[in-house]
């Protein structure tokens, strides 16, 4: 064996050891399956659009023109300018109108039609954004049914399996996105998402919570894993406009797919998903969490709050495309203020939170989220959208970094310290908040 190989194999087993390294992959984890969660944002809407209209394009529209009378019309050709004019005759009924001449050239005339995006503003819109926010909500509302049974399953099996589990239908999901051509193949694609954001939000969490049992340390590293959220949010849809715009609506999705190929094999290395890791004793009942009023409301906090992001995402992009005429590019540039905001948010007050109290800080977090989400409708074009996305961003990393930590101190407080079933709960909470703000 060579010094490389041993020196790879000394630093695997001392990475099933190390809290940083669990710590990065629950990081990495958190921030590809939120990049898969928006980079769809600024692609569905007008993806849906297109396919709309093509199929509009391809329908009875191209047929044939029938030809008018000619007993009604005569054609006068001009020497003075080369062209025709085409004459109606008059008859008894139509004497009271104002006869016309419609000029016409004698060679073939091409049209060229300047592509606009500007949509037409009709009833196919309205139809597009209820279909929109139904397939946005398909993955939070799979999620919210799935939660309650990954829980319990940490507790049997430990973190790890389900880690590697929702690894593996992540990657399904990520390839379903880049060649499904219908609306049914998208819906199915993202419903299988929420499956295996189900598995790697709660085993990752609670992963964290089992190897940081100190409070503070706890919230740090919560922070700094919310902070991988944050980024994938903030990637997502200018990486996915971008791409979708200049290359197509496949590149994005495959980048992402071997992204997270990446992703499966450091799991695979580092946290053994082979082996059963059960919990040494066994965890509370998820019921009897959910009658404990502190986690109800420190869940409906993290549900509340993210309901407003929840709202944009589908809406926004729409908005943007009929008031606005913004381009493909700009659907998801407009949600970068947000993104940084939320990444500054979570890595400031994961720390800050302890000190201020985090109940304090939530309470804050949800009034600005209230206001920032009212000055919206108020943007007149993309640059009226900094202000307000970016303050919905920060507001939304006050709330979880608050909540997230606090939802292991009150197992550790008032229940026995194993977290699968309390993090169940709080996802729970954050898809319930996603499926509701985008219907």
């Amino acid at each position: 064996m060579s010094v490389t190989e041993f020196s790879l194999l000394r630093w695997l087993r001392e990475g099933r050891q190390s809290r940083k390294l669990i710590l990065l992959i629950v990081y990495i984890a958190l921030l590809l399956d939120n990049m898969l969660l928006t980079v769809v944002v600024p692609i569905i809407p007008s993806y849906l659009y297109t396919l709309m209209h093509e199929s509009n394009d391809t329908g009875p529209q191209n047929a044939p023109s029938p030809s008018l009378p000619s007993s009604n019309f005569q054609t006068i050709f001009s020497y003075f300018d080369n062209t025709s004019l085409i004459t109606m005759n008059i008859t008894e009924e139509s004497q009271k109108q104002r006869s016309s001449l419609i000029p016409t050239q004698p060679f073939d005339v091409q049209t060229t039609v300047i592509p606009s995006d500007c949509p037409e503003a009709d009833s196919s819109l309205l139809n597009e954004n209820v279909k929109v926010g139904l397939l946005f909500a398909s993955k939070a509302t799979v999620q919210l049914l799935t939660n309650p049974f990954i829980g319990p399953l940490t507790n049997r099996v430990g973190y790890q399996i389900p880690m590697f589990a929702g690894f593996c239908i992540m990657f399904l999901s990520t390839l379903m996105f880049a060649f499904s051509g219908t609306y049914t193949l998208l819906f199915i694609a993202r419903s299988l998402q929420g499956i295996g954001s189900s598995c790697s939000s709660v085993a990752g969490m609670g992963m964290l919570a089992s190897v940081y049992t100190d409070d503070e340390e706890r919230g740090n590293a919560m922070g700094i894993a919310l902070g991988g959220l944050a980024m994938g949010v903030l990637v997502g849809p200018p990486f996915g406009s971008i791409l979708y715009d200049f290359v197509g609506k496949t590149a994005p999705f495959l980048v992402l797919a071997v992204l997270v190929l990446f992703d499966g094999a450091l799991q695979l290395f580092i946290l053994e998903p082979s082996r059963v890791q059960p919990e040494s004793q066994t965890g509370t009942p998820l019921f009897t969490l959910l009658k404990d009023p502190y986690i109800i409301i420190a869940a409906g906090s993290i549900c509340f709050a993210n309901m407003a992001i929840a709202m944009l995402e589908p809406a926004l992009p729409i908005w943007m495309m009929e008031t606005m005429c913004s381009r493909k590019w700009q659907l998801g540039v407009a949600f970068i203020p947000a993104s940084i905001s939320y990444l500054i948010g979570t890595n400031i007050f994961g720390v800050l939170a302890h000190r201020m109290g985090r109940w304090l800080c939530a309470f804050i977090g949800m009034i600005m989220v209230g206001i920032s989400i009212l000055c919206v409708p108020f943007a007149k074009n993309i640059y009226g959208l900094i202000a307000p996305n970016f303050g919905v961003g920060f507001a939304i990393g006050m709330v979880d970094s608050s909540m997230m930590p606090i939802m292991g101190y009150l197992v550790d407080l008032r229940h026995v310290s194993v977290y699968g079933s309390v993090y169940a709960i709080a996802d729970v909470a954050f898809c319930m908040g996603f499926a509701l703000g985008k219907n």
